[in-house]
């Protein structure tokens, strides 16, 4: 069980890197602000914003935001295909 959860993270992370390398390469050819660079650039952030705990001798700062773009989900898809013929 436990082998299985970290091929699962393993390839959820992997997914997510190829998604957002494919999403800012794209970017690159589309012009800003088009439908297209709407569609497979921009995402829908997700998350705990950023909260700011002050102790007067050391300020410490938390936050985690997910950005889901359409090449992630896509990458996502891509990285879980790869895991599946691997294991055959």
């Amino acid at each position: 069980m436990r082998q299985g959860l970290g091929k699962l993270v393993l390839v959820l992370m992997l997914g997510v890197v190829i998604g957002a390398v494919f999403s800012q390469v794209i970017g690159l050819f589309l012009k800003e602000g088009s439908v297209a660079h709407q569609v497979f650039v921009k995402g829908y952030g997700f998350g705990m914003e950023t909260m700011t705990l002050d102790l007067a001798i050391v300020t410490i700062t938390f936050g985690l935001v997910f950005n889901a773009t359409l090449m992630s989900v896509v990458g996502v898809f891509v990285a879980s295909q790869m895991l599946r013929w691997y294991r055959y």
